[in-house]
């Protein structure tokens, strides 16, 4: 039902869930009615608003849920709301309202990723039930994909196009989920995605360590990030130091004169953020933050063996190739470069005169990035351009494919080896090479990465989802898995992708001192 009400206010106890009306109610007119909170046009829906100041006014357009702690108090408020008659019609009888307002229906608070490539778009949904941390695995509860369109280089082309893709490929996860989302994380490798490192230094008094210490050591980290033109989507502990001596995961307890922090900050393109963001927006969805594809493949896919010892996890999608370096059980360094899988296929497109449908079947089919024997005597068929029917298919040896997969393949991974080299970034030496996205699962790209590399190289494969069937349970879905496993397990960040996103702390309080990770992002949001 809907009403428009004068100003009203209201209060939520912080402690409890008791909503008390602090301003008498006038009288009111049955048009729109909507439940304000500070600002017009904010999102509350699946927030905590404990503590928050209400207002009830008239055209103010808030966005609330039946999944927040509000759930109860909201319901009641409505209906203490509803007017006894309208204006434009005086002598209508007043509605009989009922004491007690009936339960609404059960809600699932279910979580969804969207992996957002050049190539597909993903939706996996996950429901609470679905985390076993005993097992530490995960049950997605739906899934969904479509072609994508809109996205090209690395950047957002057309954002209605992204913006159908992300609505088509959740409406068929949430039809196999038998749930409605009501915001989704995006995984992207999007954005030219870099990051840098910030050390900082807090000294410390005659007392053991404590959260206020790591909240001036965060505090102090974040006053060094400056990115001009670009948006933060990750700020991640990689190593806490006392007295110099590093390694240290947990200071909280020790005793010493300094306390240092190594943090890294993963940034993209602030255009390409704000695109996704709007393209979200207009699929009718939450925009709940992005994450870094490779970080992302690197959760699904690494050991944490291999995350302690160091390893280097390579995405390779249709448009961008990323990695991600991991070192001591933390995230230390993440880079792309703007050629993925589709420019390969481009490649054999204009290579043999084909279509770009049947340059890419062509290259599932008999595609390889390593050279055999005898290939200049086997011949391979590739459809012809357009659709003249009498157009005979085009044929040419196996060895010409090879030799235009075999070149762009050495170029993209030799591009990473010399940026990763530029960057400094902490790689052990006997750091291994996990593969992952859509573009590993071509022929022969292990091999190469074995030779320009100089380094043992395996496939990787979502772990931590063993119900997969088989057609989602590939390197090109590990992406998704990951994104889920950081929801579902962390890893813990100074800021979440959420804060980073600005959907809602911004209207929030924020109580400094409630735990040093909400005094780190009042301060990082105050001065952004």
């Amino acid at each position: 039902m809907t009403h428009w009400l004068d100003p009203v206010v209201a209060i939520l106890d912080a402690e409890t869930s008791d909503l008390r009306t602090l301003a008498k109610i006038a009288k009111g007119d049955p048009r729109n009615f909507y439940l304000g909170a500070n600002l017009d046009g904010a999102d509350l829906r699946g927030q905590d608003l404990r503590g928050m100041r209400l207002t009830v006014s008239a055209g103010a357009t808030i966005l609330t849920d039946r999944a927040t702690r509000l759930d109860d108090a909201i319901a009641r408020l409505i209906h203490r709301l509803m007017p006894r008659a309208s204006p434009a019609e005086p002598d209508a009888p007043a509605p009989e309202i009922p004491e007690t307002l009936p339960e609404p229906p059960a809600r699932g608070p279910a979580v969804g990723v969207v992996d957002l490539g050049a190539s597909k778009v993903t939706c996996f949904i996950m429901k609470p039930q679905g985390i076993d941390r005993d097992r530490h695995t995960l049950s997605t509860a739906g899934i969904g994909y479509v072609q994508s369109r809109g996205v090209r280089n690395g950047a957002i082309a057309n954002p209605d196009e992204v913006a159908q893709g992300i609505a088509q490929a959740v409406e068929r996860a949430e039809t196999v989920a038998g749930v409605n989302l009501q915001g989704v994380s995006v995984c992207t490798a999007c954005g030219q995605l870099t990051s840098h490192r910030v050390m900082t230094q807090v000294s410390l008094g005659a007392r053991p360590i404590s959260d206020g210490d790591l909240s001036r050591a965060i505090a102090s980290a974040l006053a060094q990030v400056r990115l001009s033109g670009r948006k933060p989507i990750h700020l991640l502990p990689v190593a806490w130091s006392v007295d110099g001596q590093k390694g240290v995961r947990d200071p909280r307890g020790m005793f010493g004169r300094t306390l240092g922090l190594e943090l890294l900050v993963v940034s993209m393109a602030e255009e390409v953020f704000f695109a996704i963001a709007r393209s979200v927006e207009r699929a009718h969805l939450k925009f709940e933050g992005i994450v870094a594809a490779p970080f992302a493949s690197a959760l699904a896919a690494l050991e944490v063996d291999e995350m302690d010892l160091g390893a280097i996890c390579i995405d390779m999608g249709g448009g961008t190739t990323s990695l991600s370096v991991f070192k001591n059980g933390a995230l230390c360094h993440v880079d792309s470069v703007d050629v993925g899988g589709g420019h390969v296929t481009q490649d054999i497109a204009r290579g043999l005169q084909t279509s770009v449908a049947g340059a890419e079947r062509t290259k599932t089919l008999h595609g390889s990035a390593v050279s055999s024997a005898n290939e200049d005597r086997e011949m391979i068929e590739a459809p012809p351009r357009g659709e003249d029917s009498d157009a005979v298919p085009v044929i040419a040896p196996l060895s010409l494919l090879k030799g235009i997969i075999q070149p762009r393949v050495e170029e993209t991974l030799e591009l990473l080896r010399e940026r990763l080299k530029v960057s400094g970034a902490p790689v052990h030496p006997g750091a291994g090479i996990v593969l992952t996205g859509g573009g590993s699962q071509l022929a022969g790209v292990r091999e190469v990465a074995m030779r320009v590399f100089d380094r043992p190289v395996r496939l990787g494969r979502p772990r931590h989802a063993p119900h997969l069937a088989d057609a989602a349970s590939g390197p090109a879905f590990t992406a998704s898995v990951g994104g889920l496993h950081r929801i579902a397990f962390g890893p813990r960040e100074v800021v979440s992708p959420t804060a980073l996103a600005g959907v809602s702390l911004r209207n929030r309080m924020v109580d400094p001192n409630r735990s040093p990770i909400a005094r780190a992002a009042a301060w990082f949001l105050a001065n952004i």
